[in-house]
């Protein structure tokens, strides 16, 4: 049997206002990755804690989540409760 490494990059965090939620995010510390509008309705912005290997990624048109559905998940020390 093989050991495999698996390791988590990308968190998806569906919130209702980027711009509010990423505003959030950056005062929090978290640094601004990316910001990529890739044509109507699909936003993509990507967040880093700092010193963390697993990003965030919030936006429009990326998941059918529910905004503000994840609540009180933990990683590195940050709660996140998105806007």
């Amino acid at each position: 049997m093989s050991d495999i490494t698996m390791r988590l990059e990308l968190v998806a965090v569906p919130v209702s206002d980027v711009d509010r939620a990423k505003e959030f995010y950056v005062r929090a510390g978290f640094n601004p990755d990316h910001d990529h509008a890739v044509g109507d309705g699909l936003r993509f912005v990507q967040l880093t804690p700092p010193g963390s290997a697993c990003s965030i990624a919030i936006g429009e048109g990326l998941t059918e989540m529910t905004p503000g559905s994840v609540k009180g998940e933990r990683n590195s020390g940050f709660q996140f409760r998105p806007p």
